[in-house]
């Protein structure tokens, strides 16, 4: 199959190791279109909910919704940078590089993931 709509009743939800205070659904997942590289996922941060800092296993992007989430990002030489990220935001970094977040907001935070897996 060339395609797949996913309705929002049809997220299915997961848990995500390392998160807290959070909702994660998969929307899309390699396997469902051509075997591809792609997952697709979004999250409902409560306020102080967030992920623990943990190397990304792919690459990905970060979009945020709503909300706000504050991002911290490592760079190679382990120097750790927080950036705050707002409705519209987003970040994109590479494998394994390291990263956390948090919900540091006042309202629950919707944040869409993409993981691009490398190709077999």
């Amino acid at each position: 199959m060339s395609y797949k709509v996913t309705r929002k009743n049809e997220a299915v939800k997961y848990e995500a190791p390392g998160h807290f205070d959070v909702r994660t659904t998969r929307l899309h997942n390699p396997a469902e279109v051509n075997g591809g590289t792609i997952v697709h996922g979004l999250s409902h941060f409560l306020p102080g909910g967030g992920a623990n800092v943990a190397p990304a296993n792919f690459e990905m992007i970060y979009y945020i919704i709503s909300g706000e989430m504050t991002v911290e990002l490592y760079d190679d030489n382990d120097n750790m940078e927080k950036v705050v990220l707002h409705a519209g935001d987003s970040v994109h970094f590479g494998k394994g590089t390291k990263r956390g977040c948090l919900n540091t907001g006042t309202e629950s935070a919707q944040m869409m993931t993409i993981m691009i897996k490398p190709q077999a």
